[in-house]
């Protein structure tokens, strides 16, 4: 697994900061927000692209966000010890992002209205794309397998992984190299989630994401980039890989409502859910069950995600979960969010400790489960679900087991 993100750039430094509740969310440094509404967010601090072996011309050459999905992608085959083990054509890559190279599109808009259209980059096209980023990971690891970047908005990193597990057990790959990468912390697309009411106008950083707490009032934009290297268990076992957990579940389905709204009675969220216990085989008599929700911190998502958790796991198994919402401490990394936090969903589960809702002081009535307050919780966790939730009515839920 690998990991850039507002709470650490690898994950020994990710997942202290979660499990001791650090918020990453601060004042925004990268652009100017004079004018914007908006002044805090969940940057990605103290990142250069060749402390992770990106190769310098390859840096120069990427858009932020496929720096970041380098850098993520290249901490996890390094972590996996995949590298010299496997066929290139059984190697593929799933590594979306929802929006892609946002600051590219905007620094070559401004050339085409201020010089003209000659002074484009010829780079343009191949920065922005939000493909390049699986391309130039393929290219950095050889992978020639199936390369499939997904763009579900803030599903993508969750349904990125959940297409590779299905492509590893349909026998079509032994390993791919799957997640997100997003960097849009910019004055065009924080003014557009802005106007939108989406994001929160706290100006306070520790009180502007707070996810579950009656006193929302948006989300936070955070970026960076989570990817996990895929394997089928057989091939890592025989080469005596590292496993840090089991994908066995996935569910996939859409509210088919609006166009940014979650179906407000969380019913089809609920059945992505219930598709990923159910091929999990969930067993809520046996079952310890952590949750990493979507959480975003809008008043519309939070109420919708707990009656959606209640109607695929029941009352009582719902209330018996370990949830939480990272959000609250990295923001919400848009296309990233699903792998950084499946990331944080394995360790909870392999360390036996569920990280905290940090801020979470005013719990919503209507949000009355146990969404892990201020502190993080050991349990003997032997299960683990990852839900995210998309523009469009995109949903998807992992499903991971502990490994023996």
């Amino acid at each position: 697994m690998g990991v850039v993100s507002p709470v650490g750039n690898d994950l020994s430094t990710f997942w202290k900061n979660l499990s001791e509740g650090y918020c990453g969310i601060d004042f925004i440094q990268n652009c100017p927000t004079d004018n914007l509404p908006v002044k805090v967010a969940g940057e990605v601090r103290n990142f250069v692209a060749t402390d992770y072996s990106v190769d310098a011309g390859t840096a120069r050459r990427s858009d932020r966000y496929c720096q970041f999905a380098l850098a993520a992608a290249n901490q996890a085959v390094s972590d996996s010890g995949i590298a010299g083990t496997i066929a290139p054509e059984r190697f593929g890559v799933y590594v979306g992002s929802g929006i892609g190279g946002m600051n590219t599109f905007v620094t070559e808009t401004e050339k085409l209205l201020n010089k003209g259209p000659k002074w484009i980059s010829p780079l343009f096209v191949p920065m922005m794309i939000a493909n390049i980023a699986s391309g130039n990971i393929a290219i950095a690891h050889q992978a020639q397998g199936p390369c499939l970047p997904v763009v579900t908005a803030c599903a993508t990193g969750s349904h990125a992984i959940g297409e590779a597990y299905r492509c590893i057990a349909g026998g079509y790959a032994d390993a791919i190299i799957a997640g997100g990468a997003e960097a849009s912390i910019h004055p065009l697309a924080i003014g557009g989630f802005a106007n939108s009411k989406a994001l929160s106008l706290s100006e306070d950083p520790k009180n502007a994401s707070l996810p579950f707490n009656k006193r929302r009032g948006g989300f936070v934009m955070g970026e960076g980039a989570g990817i996990l290297v895929l394997e089928e268990y057989e091939h890592a076992k025989a080469r005596g890989a590292q496993i840090y957990a089991e994908v066995c579940g996935y569910g996939n389905t859409c509210d088919a409502y609006h166009y940014t709204a979650p179906r407000p009675d969380g019913s089809c969220a609920a059945r992505a859910i219930k598709l990923a216990l159910d091929e999990a085989g969930f067993d809520p008599a046996k079952d310890v069950l952590h949750i990493n929700a979507h959480g975003t911190g809008t008043p519309l998502n939070d109420k919708s995600e707990t009656m959606a958790f209640k109607l695929a796991l029941g009352e009582e198994a719902a209330r018996k979960a370990h949830i939480c919402s990272t959000k609250s401490m990295t923001g919400h990394m848009l296309g990233a969010a699903g792998g950084v936090e499946l990331i944080a969903a394995a360790l909870a589960v392999k360390n036996g400790l569920v990280p905290p809702t940090i801020g979470l002081d005013e719990p919503d009535e209507e949000c009355d489960l146990d969404y892990t307050p201020n502190k993080a919780v050991k349990a003997d966790l032997t299960m683990a679900l990852s839900t995210s939730l998309g523009f469009g009515g995109h949903n998807a839920c992992l499903a991971i087991r502990k490994i023996d």
